[in-house]
């Protein structure tokens, strides 16, 4: 249908895929070698890379964190991400027909896709979290330092 072989690591990503989806390539990599110990992550770069260039996985990146990657694709879904912990969470296409927005000024382009992504903190975060009575969040990074 896409033109790729079924391989025996390619299996082994898309069950990772299918059971962690938003993973990174080291989650991807351990996991996969729970049932194939031999593989390698040059393979799993490998994997990832044809799944998504035949358009099988999605490749996502929140500035500051590792790019991570899903199988829903096609449908032109965001993320919310936490800016304590890095949870990551989808969120359908708010409103309308994709691209989901659209901008003031195109410049020329044709916008088939919108990527949007809101920053926030999970609800597992925000438990005794000062700023959340406050309305003014606090801004963590990813490790969770106050910036």
């Amino acid at each position: 249908m896409v033109g790729l072989r079924v391989t025996r690591p390619r299996l082994s990503v898309l069950q990772v895929l299918a059971e962690r989806p938003h993973a990174d390539v080291d989650t991807i990599v351990t996991a996969a070698r729970a049932v194939h110990p031999t593989l390698s992550p040059q393979a799993v770069y490998g994997v990832l890379e044809a799944l998504v260039s035949r358009g099988l996985a999605r490749r996502i990146e929140p500035a500051g964190a590792p790019a991570l990657f899903e199988l829903r694709v096609g449908d032109n879904h965001h993320h919310l991400v936490c800016r304590s912990c890095g949870a990551v969470a989808d969120v359908d296409c708010t409103v309308g027909a994709a691209p989901c927005l659209t901008p003031s000024d195109t410049a020329g382009f044709v916008v088939d896709e919108a990527e949007v992504v809101f920053w926030g903190l999970c609800r597992d975060c925000r438990v005794g979290n000062p700023s959340e009575t406050t309305g003014v969040p606090e801004h963590h990074d990813r490790r969770g330092v106050k910036q």
